[in-house]
């Protein structure tokens, strides 16, 4: 091979014979890049806002006692038919607990545990707002505001009012925004509510709370863990739910079934109680690379109908070139370093461009009372999108650039001297 340079420079004159070819080519590599980068950054920055809305207020394990039937009926524990099949219908839950037996050691373990990043103890309550004549069908969540604060961004959702407030004012709650509207309640207001038993309490509201799904923001509301078991009037033990946050939340589904059946609890992984949210991320995201993709393979296509246009308009000066030493190899080295240069160039360019695009979009207003933590449309701006684009542009354009390059490798100089 000869010196790269001389290569060099031999394909930069190439490339300046004919610029406005060049040109095309360059900005179709730009022009794909940048929408590469825009639309992955914008689809991403969705999927990360949904996900903060609903994965990221949803524990990695959650650990409760669900309602269900007796796994074994009575009439099954009977000696006096074990030649028969029994025939059970309309079969009634078991009167369990919901509560958490065993509460403490369990946190304790579970404190203790590597894997753990962090737990919040909850209670769950079913109750209904008293708004005069009219009842309203609402669930409080009794909560430790400081683990829920740091695991769960509980703070981020209070809308009005301070979510500390909840730890240090006795009888107080947080509303849910849909629910403060119907009951046109402000902070510091007084509210009754009515328990399952149909004990009546009146608390003291301190803050409103609005995640930005409005079916839930109508019934559900949040109180201290103490607050609650005073409502329901038990123990301080009392805890319905726990809440597992780990450092790795691939690790949920095998986690869970290790900590129901250490702890005879029901336990179900984020991975399960999401499932159909988790496929649109995926399917969103799977969309966007498919169509950055397809920009790039079209800029391609571009690259190497010029670079083929090019071969037969210099077809003697290929044919000198071999004719004065150079091999197949160089001029095919010559026509590939045309192509990743329009690739090198144009992909930087579509970076800058795409950067400055991803940007613009993140400065637009987006007001929603629906998602009142969102000022501006979201974007992601993972450095991981770059590095793909830069990558994908430089393999493209080489791929664009092999064919022809091959094929100018093999012209016979003594073929094209003779017809000239």
């Amino acid at each position: 091979m000869k010196n790269f340079s001389l290569i060099y420079d031999i394909a930069l004159q190439l490339l300046k014979a004919r610029w406005k070819q060049t040109l095309v080519a360059a900005i179709g590599v730009t022009f794909s890049i940048t929408m590469f980068i825009t639309l992955l950054g914008f689809m991403n920055g969705l999927n990360d806002l949904l996900d903060g809305l609903i994965l990221n207020r949803t524990p990695h394990i959650k650990l409760y006692n669900e309602i269900k039937p007796s796994p074994v009926q009575p009439i099954e524990q009977s000696s006096t038919n074990d030649s028969g099949h029994n025939f059970i219908e309309s079969i009634k839950p078991y009167s369990g607990k919901p509560e958490i037996r065993n509460i403490g050691a369990i946190m304790s373990y579970l404190q203790k545990d590597k894997r753990v990043k962090g737990i919040a103890p909850k209670i769950t309550a079913q109750v209904f707002y008293n708004v005069g004549a009219v009842d309203l069908t609402g669930v409080i969540n009794g909560i430790d505001v400081e683990a829920e604060s740091k695991l769960y961004f509980f703070q981020d959702y209070v809308v009005g009012g301070d979510y500390v407030n909840l730890k240090n004012v006795p009888n107080s709650i947080v509303l849910g925004k849909g629910a403060a509207d119907k009951m046109l309640a402000k902070v510091g207001d007084v509210i009754q509510i009515t328990t399952a038993k149909g004990d009546r309490v009146q608390l003291k509201v301190v803050g409103f709370f609005q995640s930005g799904l409005a079916d839930i923001d109508k019934i559900q509301s949040y109180t201290s863990i103490s607050t609650a078991q005073k409502i329901l009037g038990k123990p301080n033990s009392y805890i319905t739910d726990l809440q597992v946050k780990l450092w790795n939340i691939e690790l949920a589904p095998k986690v869970a079934k290790e900590y129901a059946k250490m702890f005879e609890i029901d336990a179900e992984d984020i991975q399960t109680a999401n499932a159909q949210f988790e496929t649109g991320s995926s399917v969103r995201t799977t969309i966007s690379y498919a169509v950055g993709i397809t920009l790039l393979i079209v800029a391609g296509f571009g690259i190497y109908n010029i670079l083929n246009m090019m071969i037969y308009e210099k077809m003697d000066s290929i044919a000198i070139l071999k004719a004065t030493g150079f091999s197949g190899k160089d001029v095919r080295q010559i026509f590939i370093s045309i192509a990743l240069s329009i690739g090198f160039f144009g992909g930087l360019a579509g970076l800058g461009l795409g950067f400055l695009l991803s940007n613009g979009i993140d400065q637009i207003p987006f007001k929603t009372s629906a998602l009142p933590t969102i000022d501006t449309y979201p974007v992601d701006y993972n450095p991981k999108y770059y590095i793909i684009g830069i990558v994908f542009s430089l393999i493209t354009t080489y791929l664009a650039g092999l064919f022809p390059a091959r094929k100018a490798s093999k012209i016979d100089p003594v073929i094209i001297i003779r017809g000239k």
